[in-house]
């Protein structure tokens, strides 16, 4: 019997990356590969890459400088770069690198197992296409294995807003949906393979208009759909743009018993004129009111958000209406950056903001974010919310999962098992986590 190959997939960036990793780890496990967690027992490494972090590429060279000595080591090791830095450079990869076998986009990983037959027969191997045919379509018959409680699923791809500062229109392309009937399809398959809980991933996720019954469907027509898909208990989606939060989306938080009171909704920055510089096409203003509208219909849900700090001739004013912005919405979460150009970008070729400055205001908002989400965690205690637990914790007898709200907790002596969904009284509140006891079902 011939052994199976072994394969090490390293996944940089957002919950997208992580599920196109899985899928190139079932497209090469038809062509006899397993996962291995040690890059020096494999035979392929992968970096399935991101663009939005600064100097994302030269992170990329700088960690396949790492697998050189492997390399030599190991002549028949092959090294493959995927994802939106192979997407943007995948030419420069293989010209600059030449211990790179393949370069693989983000629209074509269904295409690996061809490729990885081309370098096994001694040439290199480019794919940055956008091909028509469906990659997931290519992929979802494979053989698949037990999964745990929680999964994530793509749903829709690209991006049409072209926002000054981002690369994804280009790395990812235009916005495309997928048909209804195939996604739920794959979520009838998570959830026979063990999955209690999906989040629907798209770079513009709420701009979801998959093909259905009756014509496009929006995100929440597929949401209601999912709702009836036995065994499955929770539903979550991200990432959102506040031009595509519809009514009736809105009206689902309020009312769809599956869908998590969670909602991640970036703004970016509190000033109209920074806004209207990154190409947003909303104000500040105007996302209040979508907020307020959206805790309308579902009072008690955490609001998550994205800003960008230092954005390209950002005045201390424009910082200030973020601050203000951030106050009067009280984040449960948030994340944070510090502005760093992307080649190709409109905002790449504007003034600069002096990085002491964007240092300075990044501690600022972080420092606000950080006391609005130690208070929203804070009032959790005395709650009685719903965990699904995902892992053993740390401690003897120990269960850590997220709550309704996406807040980790632990509990200790529960007898529960991973997979177990529980109603828990939140007796604690701890800098990252909160603690409960398990209540008499």
């Amino acid at each position: 019997m011939v052994a199976p190959k072994k394969l090490f997939i390293k996944t940089y960036g957002c919950q997208m990356n992580v599920y196109d990793s899985e899928r190139m780890a079932e497209a090469m496990g038809g062509a006899g590969y397993v996962e291995t967690d040690r890059p020096e027992d494999a035979d392929m490494i992968l970096l399935n890459t991101c663009h939005i972090r600064e100097k994302a590429a030269e992170k990329v060279y700088s960690e396949l400088g790492r697998f050189r000595g492997l390399k030599e080591a190991k002549p028949d090791l092959k090294i493959g770069v995927a994802g939106c830095v192979a997407q943007a450079e995948g030419e420069e990869i293989m010209r600059r690198q030449p211990l790179v076998d393949l370069v693989v986009g983000p629209q074509s990983y269904h295409r690996l197992p061809q490729m990885e037959a081309r370098v096994r027969e001694g040439g290199r191997a480019l794919d940055t296409d956008f091909p028509l045919e469906d990659k997931f379509d290519t992929l979802r018959h494979r053989p698949k294995a037990r999964r745990g409680p929680t999964a994530f699923l793509t749903v829709q791809e690209g991006c049409d807003k072209f926002c000054a500062f981002c690369v994804v229109p280009y790395t990812r392309g235009a916005e495309v949906s997928r048909p209804a009937a195939r996604v739920l399809e794959e979520a009838r398959d998570l959830v026979e393979r063990g999955v209690r809980e999906i989040t629907l991933l798209g770079q513009n996720v709420n701009a979801y208009h998959g093909t259905g019954e009756g014509g496009d469907w929006s995100l929440a027509r597929l949401i209601w759909a999912l709702n009836d898909i036995d065994g499955l208990e929770r539903i979550r989606f991200t990432t959102s743009h506040p031009n595509d939060m519809s009514d009736d989306l809105i009206a689902a938080h309020g009312e769809c018993a599956r869908l998590m009171p969670y909602l991640h909704l970036p703004v970016q920055s509190g000033s109209d004129r920074i806004l209207k510089r990154m190409n947003r096409k909303h104000t500040a203003e105007g996302y209040l009111r979508l907020i307020e509208r959206i805790r309308a219909a579902r009072p008690d849900i955490l609001i998550s958000g994205d800003f960008i700090v230092g954005f390209p001739e950002e005045t201390e004013a424009d910082f200030q209406a973020t601050l203000d912005l951030i106050e009067a919405v009280g984040y449960g979460q948030a994340f944070s950056f510090k502005y760093s150009t992307r080649p190709g970008t409109p905002a790449a070729e504007r003034p600069q903001v002096d990085d002491a400055v964007k240092s300075e205001r990044l501690q600022r908002l972080q420092d606000l974010i950080t006391r609005q989400q130690r208070a929203v965690q804070d009032a959790m205690v005395g709650r009685t919310v719903g965990v699904l637990f995902e892992k053993p914790g740390r401690l003897p007898g120990q269960m850590v999962g997220k709550s309704d709200h996406l807040h980790a907790v632990h509990v200790a002596g529960s007898g529960l098992n991973v997979g177990d969904l529980a109603r828990v009284e939140i007796v604690d509140s701890g800098p990252n986590s909160l603690a409960g006891r398990v209540l008499a079902s």
